[in-house]
């Protein structure tokens, strides 16, 4: 199926490894011209190579995006090399603190909220106004079942709750202007140096055993290619009836009904 994005230009946080390498593969995959960023340069090097390589027009900026700073300079440097963005993925996050609210200090609870909320705040603000002057535009935020039910660490559940709440609100302003603004809630998605491949590797074959006969219904963690391919659908055209939404990926994870 052609979704029609060929030549859009997004912007993906977080990109050059897990969740956010495989959104922006499977956006070049449909035509996209992709701005990644990633704090480490050797990992983004070594992703826009493997981007480029796949036919992909693909640029980067090594940038922090809970630095205000580094999010205006990802976005100034996407404006140079690729032009407007017409597609923003929020994807970085990850906890900061623990369960347990008394010994998450203040300062890893704010850091919990930069990373996972208020990175996707301002970026949204920077990319907005081409947005709506075009009368097109998609922001997608990867925010987690954590955010909609108990579960992470708190300052990661309150950060993931928020980035739900805030893409609802501004998809209802945005509407009238064809910028659609949704999220993403994946579960437990295994891939190399994530929190689940770690668990996987700390913990014991027993304990992780446990685990998935708990908590996954499917039998097994999950995996980021559905995460890109639903990803890609929000951008484009065919999903032009949703925005507001919240779209869990999770094998059936999460106990929630709304």
């Amino acid at each position: 199926m052609d979704l029609g994005l060929t030549g859009r230009v997004a912007m993906v946080t977080g990109g050059s490894r897990g969740l956010g390498k495989q959104i922006a593969q499977t956006l070049g995959r449909e035509g996209c011209k992709l701005s990644i960023c990633a704090r480490s340069r050797d990992s983004l090097d070594e992703t826009l190579m493997e981007l480029r390589s796949q036919g992909y027009e693909a640029e980067g900026t090594v940038a922090d995006v809970t630095d205000p700073e580094d999010g205006v300079r990802f976005y100034e440097d996407t404006l140079s090399t690729l032009g407007n963005p017409d597609i923003l993925i929020n994807n970085v996050g990850g906890r900061r603190g623990s369960t347990d609210f008394q010994e998450t200090t203040m300062e890893q609870f704010q850091e919990g909220l930069e990373v996972n909320l208020m990175s996707a705040v301002r970026l949204s603000r920077l990319v907005l106004d081409h947005m709506k002057h075009q009368k097109w535009g998609r922001i997608i935020n990867i925010s987690s079942i954590y955010g909609r039910e108990h579960g992470g660490s708190i300052d990661y559940m309150t950060g993931k709750a928020g980035l739900i709440a805030f893409s609802k609100h501004l998809a209802l302003q945005m509407a009238p202007f064809n910028v659609l603004v949704n999220s993403v809630a994946p579960g437990s998605i295994d891939f190399p140096g994530s929190t689940w491949d770690r668990f996987q590797k700390t913990q014991s074959p027993e304990t992780v055993k446990e685990f998935v006969n708990k908590n996954l219904p499917m039998g097994k963690f999950g995996w980021p290619e559905p995460i890109g391919e639903i990803v890609a659908f929000l951008a484009s055209d065919k999903a032009d009836l949703v925005t507001g939404a919240c779209v869990n990926v999770d094998g059936g994870q999460s106990k929630s009904l709304f």
